[in-house]
């Protein structure tokens, strides 16, 4: 069940490659992007990702998107990101099903509505929503019609509809109320038959709804706090979930965790820039 050893004090945004077959993620508060066997080390927050091609990623970071070369660490800016704002960082962010990236924002010590989600989309970086305190769970159908998103104190993930190039259009609405339990939303996925996976910090599980919100199971993973779910392995059926070892001292926390299932997850998709 372990994939990696390695402790994260903030592990989160795991990207499985398509195109790598290779599974991708970060250590948000010790600014490193992790793959299995080594990492790559930054000056600041970086959060999460979307594959461009073969070679290279688009990473959110406290301040900007970048493209990043995998094979030898260069760097291309894309934009900025709440560049002029020092007490924010990035932090959930995915590619969606049109070649858009979604990004969600923060304060760097989790100030209330400090943050918000962005999309960046054909070279356009837009705000769609603001008074964000802990941006989580962006995920999407795999029609490409309905994106989810959570901010996590509230314990509600939401949805919301899509036009054809993926913008959203109406308002948001409630798509699972967790308001009434323990369980916090982090991270989440949707698999290619329309289920969500939710990554629960705080409970060592990762909770599966059918596509009506409907709870179906749960998978406990090692790591109390489990923060973000992707799907990858060459058949996609592998669940993969980070952790964070911050304020905890437990053997397995802050470790990358793999499990089969019987779940077949969406190919990430790719991002155009």
């Amino acid at each position: 069940m372990i994939f990696d050893e390695t402790p994260c004090r903030l592990g989160e945004g795991p990207l499985w490659h398509p195109e790598r077959q290779q599974l991708f993620w970060f250590d948000i508060l010790n600014h490193r992007l992790h793959t299995s066997g080594q990492f790559w080390q930054f000056s600041t927050y970086v959060s999460a990702a979307g594959w461009v091609d073969k070679d290279h990623l688009l990473i959110a970071s406290a301040k900007e998107l970048f493209v990043f070369n995998l094979s030898n660490g260069a760097r291309e800016h894309v934009c900025p990101l709440e560049d002029d704002n020092p007490t924010t960082r990035s932090n959930d962010g995915r590619a969606d099903p049109q070649g858009g990236f979604w990004i969600g924002t923060m304060g760097i010590d989790a100030q209330a509505k400090a943050g918000a989600i962005y999309r960046y989309y054909r070279g356009e970086l837009r705000k769609l929503f603001d008074n964000v305190s802990i941006s989580n769970a962006i995920c999407f159908a795999p029609d490409g019609k309905t994106a989810f998103f959570t901010d996590t104190p509230t314990q509600q993930i939401m949805r919301i509809s899509l036009d054809a190039d993926g913008w959203p259009q109406g308002e948001a609405s409630i798509h699972i109320d967790l308001s009434k339990t323990d369980f916090r939303p982090d991270g989440a996925v949707v698999d290619q038959a329309g289920n969500l996976f939710s990554a629960q910090w705080g409970a060592a599980r990762v909770a599966v709804y059918d596509p009506s919100g409907t709870f179906i199971e749960a998978f406990d993973v090692p790591g109390t706090q489990s923060s973000c779910p992707a799907f990858g392995g060459p058949d996609r059926k592998t669940l993969f979930c980070t952790s964070a070892a911050v304020g905890l001292d437990g053997r397995d926390e802050g470790k990358t965790f793999a499990i089969d299932t019987t779940y077949t997850g969406q190919k990430e998709h790719r991002v155009l820039v």
